[in-house]
């Protein structure tokens, strides 16, 4: 039977320090959205009278509902391309041992070295000419471009660790080698499909400086832009930003609980893997 010692005390004492600086933050943005604006105590002090009438504001002022709508086709559209294309792509990369695979993965990297700003002008001029500025598919297009090294990696390395022993016998079976992926390495491949789905849902939904860009000048804008856009150079209504960052937040909570099971699964298989 396991006793109960120092240190576990000191563990247990490290995780909930560790808790209480997530929730810190959590609290405040949630205490703010729903404190009314003549309420101008310490934003630590909970809110005596809460109110929802700043998420209503927030929607009709910011226009969110259409921003929310672009927000989620952008990352629905651009994450699922950025798997697809790097997971195809990573397949042989990893399986193939010929020179041009290890040159060919090298230079997928470079994506990972070299800084998007260097090719932020020449991207925004190639966009233009295909006519796709001020709509979500330049984002789409983008995004698929940016993420997909990152990606690549991920799969590359995962794939190099999985045994070849299935995948053998199923061409052994009379499997081509697309089937013999799709039916046997694509749901082996789950717990890092997890991880590059969080990992690019948030990198994704999160950018700021890319849908300012590309979507300038148009109707159109996602939730960061539209968050944004109620910081003025000399009145900001913190009440309606905290309450439009609570609305942000919500969508990506809401799939995360839809999917919490398999994520927690997919990074446990990470894990034993």
């Amino acid at each position: 039977m396991s006793r109960y010692r120092p240190r576990t005390l000191a563990l247990e004492l490290a995780m909930t320090a560790a808790a209480l600086c997530v929730a810190f933050p959590v609290y405040v943005l949630v205490n703010l959205a729903l404190r009314p604006a003549s309420d101008t105590s310490s934003p630590l002090t909970p809110t005596s009278s809460p109110t929802l009438d700043n998420f209503r504001q927030a929607w009709e002022q910011g226009a969110l509902g259409g921003a929310l709508a672009n927000s989620l086709l952008v990352t629905a559209c651009s994450v699922a391309v950025v798997l697809a294309v790097s997971a195809l792509a990573a397949y042989p990369l990893a399986r193939v041992t010929a020179r041009w695979s290890r040159g060919t993965y090298l230079v997928v990297l470079l994506g990972l070295v070299l800084p998007f700003q260097l090719g932020a002008l020449p991207l925004y001029q190639t966009m233009r000419d295909l006519g796709l500025l001020g709509t979500p598919w330049a984002l789409v297009l983008y995004y698929a471009g940016l993420q997909v090294p990152f990606t690549v990696f991920l799969y590359t390395g995962f794939l190099r660790a999985l045994p070849r022993d299935f995948e053998d016998a199923a061409l052994l079976d009379g499997c081509t080698p697309l089937k013999g992926f799709r039916y046997v390495v694509l749901p082996m491949l789950k717990p890092v499909t997890v991880t590059a789905l969080v990992l690019n849902t948030v990198a994704v939904w999160n950018d700021f400086f890319t849908p300012l860009l590309y979507l300038s000048g148009s109707g159109q804008q996602t939730m960061s832009v539209a968050i944004a856009g109620f910081v003025g150079q000399y009145v900001t209504d913190w009440n309606l930003v905290f309450a439009a960052l609570v609305i942000s937040v919500l969508p990506v909570l809401a799939v995360y609980f839809a999917l919490q099971r398999s994520i927690i699964n997919g990074f446990a298989g990470g894990l034993r893997g």
